[in-house]
């Protein structure tokens, strides 16, 4: 098990980069994350929904995901509450205090997931969420330590270098564990290093001295790791754009409660694109070309927070300006006339106006979709896939111009008379090549860049492999895990 002393310390890919580098030497590898917080989440075979990661992961493994893979989800919805997903499938919405006295109740889950990755397994690399030394949620843990201790697995410790102060985080981490955690730790690694590791003798001699554990490697910082989906929405902070020399200008407004925001991922790799990530307080950029709202794990709260800062009469001015809109799932829901949600599924119960641009409305309710779709694109006649994640049915006289025709005969979303302003439900569909250039072709002429973003998904998880393969001691891994 991979834990780590913070969040965003490199834990998912680490796992990813391993298994992929074990998967290469023939084992068979599966990932478990016991307890997950993310909205960014993958729809698996069996129908069901794990964190982004995890499904990452699977790839790297070149295996499906399943749901045994992250068998506790959690989505924020609010501050205070998230909707649990647990073995895939809703559970309910339960607050954060809630949460904490009754977390233990769900270590049957997780151990069951568990023990059937591991009869399917040579190795399962596990990935902790956050850090152990959060003592404070110590009591029925099922994420870290409390999870280590019920599944008998040992941990190596993950601390990342780049953002300072990493000998205090691993000594502290350490120093915050019971006796019998300490004893499960087998290890550390020294993440994201910048210059040469030779300069960081002393300091691993200094934490080894103090833990007595061992260096497993020191991993330097790995800019093409970027390129991987990331796994919340805290990785989103300071995101650079790239930018060609004749950029098509993508503003996205990044709303509280966004989700799924890697299928934003494609159009960044787009050299001609410039995609900013407009934070609340700023005003959507008025040169921009496109206007994309992003999925939202709680929609009517994301589009009032969308009115309050003011983006609703930016994006007016937008239209007036001949700019082009469009909505992915949540998103485009919001661009229709009402949306409802009686059963308050996703927050108080209650409906409001959209923001009247497409002619549907939606109403929250009945079973949760989560399926992997194909289609066709109807403007350009490109195939194109993703998959659906999403509560309630969208209706109105909107829908007879469907974005996609799915291959089961189904249409989904809307697109304006003018063709100017589009949604759909479904996520990931910019990851498909053809349809990408056609979609950005109709906002801007250009040529194709040739990307295959699926190809470079898999060239990055090489190279990643690469990199872990060169820099930890793969080998001690193994006799750690075998040693269970």
């Amino acid at each position: 098990m991979f834990q780590g002393t913070g969040s965003d310390v490199g834990k998912s890919l680490i796992v990813a980069g391993l298994a992929r580098a074990f998967h290469r030497q023939g084992l068979r590898i599966r990932p478990f994350k016991p307890q997950n917080m993310s909205n960014n989440a993958a729809v698996t075979a069996e129908g069901g929904e794990i964190g982004r990661a995890q499904a990452l992961q699977a790839r790297a493994c070149a295996v499906a995901p399943s749901v045994d893979m992250n068998p506790v989800l959690l989505k924020p919805q609010s501050e205070i509450g998230a909707q649990l997903v647990i073995q895939g499938r809703v559970w309910g919405t339960i607050k954060a205090q809630a949460w904490q006295q009754r977390k233990a109740e769900f270590l049957p889950q997780v151990l069951e997931s568990f023990e059937r990755l591991g009869n399917d397994a040579d190795l399962v690399l596990v990935e902790g969420a956050g850090s152990p030394a959060e003592i404070n949620l110590r009591r029925g843990d099922i994420a870290n330590m409390g999870f280590a201790e019920a599944a008998g697995v040992p941990v190596i410790l993950i601390g990342d270098i780049d953002r300072g102060g990493v000998i205090a985080s691993l000594l502290g981490t350490v120093e915050l564990l019971e006796a019998g955690e300490r004893r499960r730790l087998s290890g550390f690694i020294i993440n994201k290093f910048r210059g040469d590791p030779r300069l960081f003798d002393e300091g691993i001699a200094i934490i080894s001295e103090r833990t007595d554990l061992a260096c497993v490697g020191v991993v330097p910082f790995l800019a093409a790791a970027s390129r991987l989906p990331a796994e919340d929405a805290q990785s989103l902070n300071g995101s650079a754009a790239r930018s060609g020399s004749r950029a098509i200008k993508i503003a996205v407004p990044r709303l509280s409660r966004i989700a799924n925001f890697d299928d934003l991922d494609p159009l960044v790799g787009e050299p001609d694109v410039r995609l900013d990530l407009v934070p609340p307080g700023s005003p959507l950029p008025g040169d921009a070309d496109l206007i994309i709202l992003p999925g939202s794990k709680s929609t009517i709260a994301d589009l009032a927070e969308l009115r309050a800062e003011g983006w609703d009469i930016d994006i007016a001015g937008h239209l007036r300006r001949r700019g082009h809109l469009f909505g992915i799932c949540a998103g485009y829901q919001m661009l229709g006339r009402r949306l409802a949600d009686p059963k308050g599924i996703e927050g108080a119960p209650g409906a409001v106006e959209g923001l009247g641009m497409l002619d549907v409305s939606t109403e929250m309710g009945g079973d949760k979709t989560l399926s992997e779709a194909r289609g066709c694109h109807q403007a350009s006649g490109k195939p194109l896939c993703g998959y659906e994640m999403h509560i309630g049915r969208t209706t109105g006289p909107g829908c007879a111009r469907p974005f996609i025709i799915l291959d089961d005969g189904r249409p989904d979303g809307a697109i304006s008379a003018d063709g100017r302003i589009a949604g759909c439900h479904l996520h990931g569909l910019f990851a498909s090549d053809e349809f990408r250039h056609a979609f950005l072709s109709g906002i801007v002429s250009r040529h194709a860049s040739g990307i295959g973003y699926e190809r470079d998904i898999e060239s990055v998880l090489d190279d990643l492999a690469d990199h872990l393969e060169a820099h930890l001691d793969l080998e001690r891994i193994l006799r750690v895990a075998r040693a269970r």
